[in-house]
C-alpha cells in the first residue's frame, strides 16, 4: 500500500530543501503543488507577515466521499532549526541520518511526508474517506507561532492529529502543559565597588537572594519551572543595578500554573523589597494546556487505528508544547503522534527507515477509522 521507494525519496527531497524559521518559502511552494497535484484545494494565510517570515501557513482540504463522516485534520510544520542547509541524508543498516554536520531535519519533515503519502495511497486506492483538512504550519520552532497566530475560523476539522514527536509509531500524546513566560527586571542602586559600595543596592546578588527561594524545576508530576536567562552588569568596579532575569513556568494543570506562576512573581517582588530593591515583572501565557480523554473520538479513533495495523498504541503525557496546544485552544481536539524521530534538534539526529514508512500507514489506518465512524 504504502510506496516506500517513493517514500523515502520524497524524505530526501524535503529534508534537502532549506526551511530556516520565518524563511519556509521554498519547501512551501513545494508542498504546495504536491497537495495541489493530489486534488486538494490549498491556500496560504497571512501569518508569514505578520510574524516578520516570507511565508504562511499551508492549509489544504480534501473533500470526502463518505457522509456523515468526521472532518480530520492532518498537521506538520515546515520549519526546521539550525543548520538545516546542505543536508545530506545518509542510510545505513535500516537507519536514516544526516552526515553529522547538520541536523537530519526528520523534525518535522517526517510527519510531512507521511501525510502526503497518505494521501497519495488514498487516491490512488479508492478509499473511502470523509473530508480531511491539512495543516502544514511555519515557525513552530521556538514558539510555536504559526499557529499562534492562525485564524480559528479556518478550521473546519472535527479533531485532528499532529505528527511532531519523538517516540515510535503507536505512540500517542493526549496531555501536555501550559506555559507561562516569566520576564524579571530586578532595580537596584549603582555605585563604585571600591570606593563607595555600601551606598549601592547590588541588582545581581537581591535576584540571587530571590533565587535562593524560588521553587523550580521538577516541581510536581506535571508541573516544573526553570530560569533560563540571566543578563546585567557593566564592569566588576561598578555594583550593578539592573539585572534581567526570563524564566518559565509549565503545567498540565491551569491551577498548579496558576501556583507556580504567583509563586515566582511573589519571590522576586518580596525579597526586591526587602532588599531596598525593585522587581519589575512581566508574565505572558505563551499557550495553554490540553487533556484529552479515552473516551473522546480524537482518542479512540488513534486507538482503534493504531491496533488495526499490529501496532501497540501508547498513551503519555509530554512536558513539552507543540502546535496541538493551539489547535486544541482553537476547539480542534488535537493529538500528537510519535514519528520515530530521535536525537532531534542535533547533528545526531536519525530516524529509523522501517518507522519513516509506518507513520504514512497510521495516517491511512486514521482516515479509515474516521470514515467508519459518525459524529
Amino acid at each position: 500500500m504504502v510506496n516506500k521507494e517513493r517514500v523515502l525519496a520524497e524524505f530526501y527531497e524535503l529534508v534537502t530543501i532549506k526551511c530556516s524559521t520565518r524563511a519556509e518559502r521554498e519547501v512551501a511552494d513545494v508542498v504546495k503543488a504536491k497537495l495541489a497535484a493530489l486534488g486538494l484545494a490549498v491556500e496560504e494565510d497571512d501569518v508569514g507577515g505578520r510574524i516578520g517570515g516570507n511565508c504562511g501557513n499551508v492549509l489544504a482540504y480534501l473533500k470526502g466521499n463518505v457522509p456523515g463522516a468526521p472532518v480530520v485534520m492532518f498537521s506538520a510544520h515546515l520549519d526546521c532549526v539550525e543548520p538545516c542547509a546542505g543536508i545530506k541524508p545518509q542510510l545505513k543498516d535500516g537507519v536514516i541520518t544526516s552526515s553529522g554536520d547538520t541536523i537530519l531535519g526528520s523534525d518535522d519533515k517526517s510527519g510531512v511526508v507521511a501525510i502526503l503519502e497518505a494521501l497519495r495511497v488514498i487516491r490512488e486506492t479508492g478509499t473511502a474517506h470523509g473530508d480531511i483538512q491539512v495543516v502544514f504550519t511555519v515557525a513552530e520552532e521556538g514558539g510555536v507561532n504559526g499557529s499562534k497566530n492562525m485564524d480559528r475560523e479556518r478550521f473546519v476539522a472535527d479533531f485532528g492529529y499532529v505528527l511532531d514527536s519523538g517516540g515510535a509509531p503507536g505512540r500517542i500524546i493526549n496531555a501536555a502543559p501550559g506555559q507561562n513566560s516569566i520576564k524579571v527586571i530586578v532595580r537596584g542602586k549603582t555605585a563604585h565597588a571600591g570606593v563607595a559600595p555600601e551606598e549601592g543596592i547590588n541588582a545581581i546578588v537581591v535576584a540571587g537572594k530571590a533565587l535562593a527561594g524560588l521553587r523550580q524545576g521538577r516541581i510536581d508530576e506535571e508541573t516544573t519551572a526553570n530560569v533560563g536567562i540571566i543578563k546585567g552588569g557593566q564592569a566588576t568596579n561598578i555594583v550593578p543595578d539592573y539585572v534581567e532575569l526570563a524564566c518559565e513556568a509549565r503545567s498540565r494543570n491551569k491551577a498548579k500554573l496558576a501556583a507556580q506562576t504567583k509563586h515566582m512573581v511573589d519571590t522576586f517582588e518580596q525579597v526586591a523589597a526587602a532588599n531596598g530593591a525593585k522587581a519589575e515583572i512581566t508574565v505572558k501565557t505563551a499557550y495553554d494546556p490540553y487533556v484529552l480523554t479515552a473516551d473522546m473520538p480524537v482518542v479512540a479513533l488513534a486507538r482503534q487505528a493504531a491496533e488495526s495495523i499490529g501496532l501497540t498504541p501508547v498513551f503519555e503525557a509530554t512536558g513539552g508544547g507543540s502546535d496541538a496546544n493551539f489547535f486544541n485552544a482553537y476547539g480542534v481536539p488535537s493529538a500528537v503522534l510519535g514519528t520515530g524521530m530521535s536525537k532531534v534538534h542535533t547533528a545526531n539526529e536519525f530516524i529509523k527507515e522501517a518507522d519513516l514508512y509506518k507513520i504514512p500507514e497510521l495516517v491511512v489506518a486514521l482516515v479509515k477509522t474516521a470514515a467508519a465512524a459518525q459524529k
